[in-house]
Order: structure tokens, then sequence, then C-alpha cells
């Protein structure tokens, strides 16, 4: 295919990557943008698979054995397990960043090469980013599951300091790398390195701040994919990246505000310092009482307000249809109900939002942490589901 044609078709793509990401700002245009971002990727992936000097039968064989792996865990997955999925998804993109910059590198020292400063220093991003981004991903994955790591943050002495020296030495691997590319070892020396940094900066965090952890990922896996497109001189593949690790990045922001922490604090795992606090047994041991939607309805008869606050505890209880049966209940007594979304309520970005729309809760009845603040104080009832956590951080 000439490359004029190729480059046109990856601009199409990248505008209906744009006009994609646009639409899912919003659940009324959410499914057109889904559509329209598909369709980009459709795009780019034809198109890249026209160019010449491709191996069809192995690019065939992954499409069936990755096509047959993602189909089995999409149907398989529970929602409550949708995080733990999201997490390996990242993963993934951080290792094939890692593989390909390999590849890349490899094929230039077979050839005798000269790949250029601009495609070795890519090469180097994509090894250190995605070796973080893949094995961060698994110990994240391994969190929410609750497998091998512990749910709580795995802390040490000296940790920062080591994360410190691990950087530097990444770092100088990668020097090293752009210097002399045909050292192929100095390369997956600075992957080893990239892998034990990922490892130790997510098992420091909490489960409770891993829609943090994972909105950075996905930005980290963005990025590792930005930088890949340079090594491959993708143009789609750069603005495919940028755009997930720049909306990465922004999230991950925004939920840092919302927990008053800073982005320094993720990136160097400063998060959920252990706390010695009494169980849940022991606080709440024969004080817990069953009852129903119905009941709860009679006890707020009286009040004109009411806003429900959900948090993790209602995804692992799978309480949500219980929260639509008292949601009619209330609306049909006339009561107006609203549900507070705090953005790191969940184990990932929007969990609250997919938990609550599976339940057929209408989505205007979903409002932002920072619009319903403000009138908090004509709220007759708020009752906090499961989210303990976001409501008092100190909370455990």
């Amino acid at each position: 295919m000439p490359e004029n044609i190729t480059n046109i078709a990856y601009l199409i793509a990248a505008v209906l990557f744009i006009y994609g990401l646009i639409g899912l700002t919003h659940p009324r245009t959410a499914v057109r943008g889904n559509l329209l971002g598909g369709m980009g990727m459709l795009i780019a992936v034809v198109v890249t698979l026209l160019r010449s000097g491709l191996d069809y039968e192995l690019i065939i064989a992954g499409f069936v054995i990755g096509g047959l792996i993602g189909a089995v865990l999409a149907i398989k997955i529970e929602m409550t397990a949708m995080p733990q999925l999201v997490a390996v998804f990242n993963g993934f993109g951080g290792g094939a960043s890692v593989l390909v910059a390999g590849a890349e590198l490899y094929k230039e020292g077979l050839t005798g090469g000269d790949p250029g400063l601009q495609a070795l220093i890519a090469i180097a991003l994509s090894g250190i980013i995605g070796a973080i981004t893949f094995w961060g991903s698994l110990v994240a994955y391994a969190k929410l599951q609750g497998v091998v790591v512990p749910d709580q943050p795995v802390r040490y002495p000296g940790e920062q300091v080591v994360k410190v020296l691990l950087l530097l030495a990444s770092i100088v691997c990668a020097v090293m790398v752009v210097q002399d590319p045909g050292a192929m070892n100095m390369y997956w020396y600075l992957v080893i390195i990239g892998s034990v940094l990922g490892v130790l900066l997510v098992v420091a965090i909490g489960g409770a701040d891993m829609p943090v952890v994972i909105a950075l990922l996905n930005s980290y896996s963005g990025l590792a994919a930005a930088a890949t497109g340079f090594v491959l001189s993708n143009n789609v593949l750069i603005i495919a990246g940028s755009l997930v690790g720049a909306s990465g990045l922004i999230l991950t922001n925004i939920m840092c505000k919302a927990m008053n922490r800073s982005l320094a604090n993720v990136l160097f795992g400063g998060f959920g310092a252990i706390q010695e606090t009494a169980s849940a047994d022991d606080v709440y041991g024969g004080k817990v009482k069953s009852t129903s939607p119905e009941e709860l309805a009679m006890l707020m008869e009286t009040a004109s307000r009411v806003v429900v606050v959900p948090g993790y505890g209602m995804a692992v209880a799978q309480a949500q249809h219980a929260v639509r049966e008292l949601y009619n209940l209330l609306e049909a007594r006339g009561i107006n109900v609203e549900f507070a979304i705090h953005p790191v309520a969940g184990r990932m970005p929007g969990h609250m939002n997919v938990l609550l729309a599976e339940a057929d809760i209408p989505y205007d009845k979903l409002i932002e942490m920072d619009d319903i603040n403000p009138t908090m104080q004509q709220v007759d009832i708020a009752i906090v589901l499961g989210a303990n956590d976001v409501v008092n951080p100190i909370a455990r």
C-alpha cells in the first residue's frame, strides 16, 4: 500500500479516536463514542496488515489465540471482578511494548543497522515503562483477587531508597542501551530492573487505593504504546498511546485531589500505611441487624431528599439490585433519591457507575462528588453503603 494512503488512513483513524473519546464523556453518547473508537482501531489494524513483509500465519495464530482467551475472559468475568480484568489488560499492553521494542532492537542488531537516536531512546522508554506496567498490573491483579500478594500495603525499612536506587539503575541501563545498541543484554537488564520496580511500586499500595493505581497503570500502558510507536515509526500508535497516556494521567490527578493525595505520593507508592485497628468482627459483632428495602423505605418516608454514597462494599455484596429496589420504593413515595459518586469509590475508575448502570439506575441520578458536596446540607438522609474508605480515609 502506498505510504501516502497509509498516512491518510492513519489520520482518519486518529480523528475517530479523538471523536470516540469525546463521545465517551457522556452516557448518552458513550455507545456512539465506543463505536467510533472501534472503527478507528479497525481501520488502523487493517491498514497495518496490508503493509508488505508481514508473516500472516503468525498474525492469524495470534488473533485466534488472543481472541479465544479474550472471549472466554469477557464471558465468564463477574462484574465484581471487572477491576482485575482491567488490570490484566493494562499489563498485557505494557508487556507487548517490551517485546516489540526488544524485537526491533534485536532485528537492528542482526542486520547491523543504526536505529537512530530517537528510536533508541524510544526503545529504552518502551522497555522500562512497559516492564513497570506489566508487573505492576500483575501485582494489582493479585491484590484485587486476594492471591499471593496481601491486600494490605507491604512496607519495609528503606523502601523509598530502594525504589530511587532502582530508578537510577534503570536510567543508567537506558543510557547504555542508547550508546551501544548492540548490547542486547543491557536492554534485558533494563527490563528486569523495571519489573522489580513495578512490583515494589504497587505492592506498597493498599487495595482500597487500587482505582488510582489502575488509572496510573493505564496511563503507563499508553505511554509505553506511544514510545513503541516511535520505535516503529507508526503515527497512529503514537497518537493512540498519547491519548491513553494523557487521559490516564488526568484521571489519576483528579483521583489524587479527591483523596487529598499528591501524584508524587502515587508514583513512589506512599498509599495505604498500615494502622493497627480493631477488626470489624470486634466492632460490629452482634450489632448488625438485617433489614429489607421495604422496611428502610418505611423508616425514611418522612424525608424529602436521600443521598446514597456507594462504595466497594456494595460491589462485594452485589447489593446494587437491592439498592435499586430501595430507589424505586422511595421514588414512588415522592422522595428524591440521588447517588453521590466519589472518584475513587470501588476498585477501578467508574466502578460504581458500572454497577449502578447494571442495576438500571438512571444515569442522571449519579452525581459527581464536586457537584453534590455543596448541597449536602440540604440532604435529609445520607446512606453510606460500603464506602467508609472514601468518606473517611482513616476508617479501616
